[in-house]
């Protein structure tokens, strides 16, 4: 595909394109005008001949103000909400905006990476707990947006992790030591294709932890419901209708557990006398329910996602910095 110089224009998408160059200019700043076959071609042409917007506009108006991105599924939910809010508290102080991009689909998700990096919009882009593809990686640097990752990582770029493993083996050891020898696990099934679930982790810590003390983890001890309560409650009292019934159970998201403690309130299970609950994620709720959960320290993560993409908008020859968030067991009144 031919170039007219050595650095290609507007004009030459429009023309490889076979589009305005005002359809150009919308699909850069107004993406959502174009309809998505036309708006793919564009960006195929794009890429293909390495064009880059002007950065002057941009430039300056970074200056003064700007925006942090967020792309985030689930953004309703408190663990999310909660790291949103570490987010939204560290910029408060500077000239960034939030901007919150929700994913429900893989369609939405895709259509955020292809427009995102032409847009002008954001300054700095944090993805939560969603995958990236090479392509994409390659339209945000080509236009100098730097991107941070919290639960997962990309070679080559800034990270904050978790070992999702120890917090399973946390779980397990806490209940070692209160002597429980029938434990049970509830996770989520059908987690959507779109998003990087980091329950197996949690399980199989949780799982090869009570092997290695020589408790067994029965099927009918491990139950994955839908995400949707009235499965969740259905497979909580299957779990609690087994003979023998656990006398404690870790779930992999506070969420499930505040169900667990519903259930077995209105069942006339005792908590934790007849069964030990343990969470994760440690929501603000769930010191008010005085339940034992793993702490993620979703306020103080978000906080730190926030200060890493400023730092590296500010120098983007900053080396990349991984860092894992040391998970710990919060003991309160459920075990």
């Amino acid at each position: 595909m031919e170039k007219s110089g050595n650095s290609p224009t507007i004009y030459d998408v429009a023309r490889a394109a076979s589009v305005s160059i005002a359809t150009v200019s919308r699909v850069i700043n107004s993406p959502e005008l174009v309809n998505e076959k036309t708006r793919n071609t564009v960006l195929q042409v794009i890429d293909q001949l390495g064009f880059i917007p002007n950065y002057l506009a941009r430039g300056l108006a970074r200056k003064e103000i700007g925006h942090i991105g967020v792309i985030t599924p689930f953004f309703t939910i408190p663990s999310i909400t909660q790291r949103l809010s570490g987010i939204s508290n560290t910029l408060m102080d500077t000239p960034y905006n939030l901007t919150i991009f929700p994913v429900d689909s893989t369609k939405r998700l895709e259509n955020y990476y292809a427009e995102l990096p032409y847009s002008r919009f954001i300054a700095g882009l944090i993805i939560i707990t969603l995958p990236i593809n090479d392509l994409s990686l390659q339209r945000f640097k080509k236009n100098d947006i730097p991107i941070l990752t919290v639960e997962s990582s990309v070679p080559g770029y800034p990270s904050i992790e978790y070992d999702n493993r120890y917090g399973g083996r946390l779980a397990a050891e806490h209940l070692i030591r209160k002597n429980h020898l029938r434990c049970a696990f509830i996770g989520n099934s059908r987690i959507p294709e779109y998003t990087i679930s980091q329950e197996e982790d949690r399980f199989e810590g949780y799982r090869q932890t009570l092997l290695s003390h020589h408790i067994d983890l029965p099927d009918e001890y491990v139950k994955l419901p839908d995400l949707i309560s009235h499965d969740q409650d259905r497979q909580i009292h299957d779990l609690l209708d087994v003979n023998p019934p656990p006398t404690a159970v870790f779930t992999s998201t506070d969420e499930l557990a505040l169900r667990v403690l519903d259930v077995a309130k209105n069942r006339g299970v005792r908590v934790p006398e007849d069964l030990a609950v343990i969470g994760f994620d440690d929501i603000a709720i769930a010191a008010y329910l005085k339940l034992t959960t793993i702490s993620q320290s979703l306020f103080e993560s978000g906080k730190l996602a926030a200060e890493r993409i400023i730092a590296h908008i500010k120098n983007p020859t900053r080396p990349e910095e991984n860092s894992f968030i040391k998970l710990k067991l919060v003991e309160r009144g459920s075990t």
